[in-house]
């Protein structure tokens, strides 16, 4: 069955959000990216992006380069009540990011993206690789991305079709998804970047991609998800998508119940509803 999963978006995808996501149509959420080092050194806000307050399905998103690292965080990790896994970064284009050697700069790494799947593994936890087309233009053109999706063993990929040095502005290529899914031997592949009409997603779909993962259409009205499963026929009847004004009062339920950030919630009412928002 397709699957539609909310995108890990900085500075958004707290708690509530991805729950109010989850209650209309989102089968998978993400935490907001953090580095493995900072929950190792007990940093206060990327412990804050892990801090689980209910059992909306939730996978944690990691930015790591290290096995050893990475195994020591895992160690002492504990699992919770809607965890499902753990996904890697390796799309983030961010320049602080790449300069670390983590991020984009990990899709030409494929041998090391494999070790930190395998150590995840090896932990009993469920992994998926998030990916971009390579740090900028030339690898694109080679598509080096394609060694991940041919020697990695996730759970399920997510690609982003875009490479690190696009602008938010830039188009997707999406015609990269058919060499994807072959690549991929079989293990699902998610399609992101852009993705907000019943149409975009036929088209996906005869490409062979399992999923599509959604962020910024999602900040703009929580319930896509729903609506696109409606046109879809994947609801089945189909539900009642909330209007925009429904959207916020339920987010603030949730809220009070889970005491959520205002922060967040500044944020949240900033965007929703907006066509053309600024993040």
């Amino acid at each position: 069955m397709l699957e539609f999963m909310l995108a890990p978006l900085e500075r958004y995808t707290d708690s509530v959000f991805r729950t109010l996501c989850h209650n209309h149509g989102a089968d998978l959420t993400f935490t907001e990216m953090a580095h493995v080092e900072s929950f190792l050194n007990r940093n206060r806000g990327s412990l804050e992006k892990i801090k689980i307050r209910d059992s909306t399905p939730v996978q944690i998103q990691i930015l790591s380069g290290n096995e050893g690292k990475l195994n020591r965080f895992l160690t002492d990790f504990k699992p919770f009540d809607g965890f499902k896994g753990f996904n890697l970064n390796l799309s983030c284009p961010s320049r602080d990011v790449i300069r670390q050697g983590k991020g984009a700069a990990m899709v030409k790494r494929g041998a090391k993206t494999a070790r930190l799947v395998s150590l995840i593994r090896d932990y009993g936890y469920p992994v998926s690789v998030k990916i971009r087309l390579g740090l900028n233009r030339k690898e694109k053109a080679n598509k080096i991305y394609l060694n991940n999706l041919r020697g990695v063993d996730p759970d399920f990929f997510v690609v982003h079709a875009k490479h690190a040095a696009q602008g938010s502005d830039a188009k997707e290529d999406n015609s990269v998804y058919p060499e994807c899914v072959e690549a991929a031997r079989g293990i699902p592949v998610v399609a992101n970047g852009s993705i907000e009409t019943p149409k975009m997603v036929q088209t996906l779909i005869k490409m062979g991609v399992s999923g599509v993962m959604m962020g910024r259409p999602a900040l703009r009205n929580s319930a896509i998800f729903d609506y696109l499963k409606n046109e879809l026929g994947v609801n089945d009847p189909p539900k009642q998508v909330p209007t925009i004004g429904d959207l916020m009062r339920e987010y603030d339920d949730i809220y009070a119940e889970i005491r959520g950030s205002e922060t967040f919630r500044s944020r949240f009412l900033k965007v929703v509803g907006k066509t053309h928002p600024r993040y």
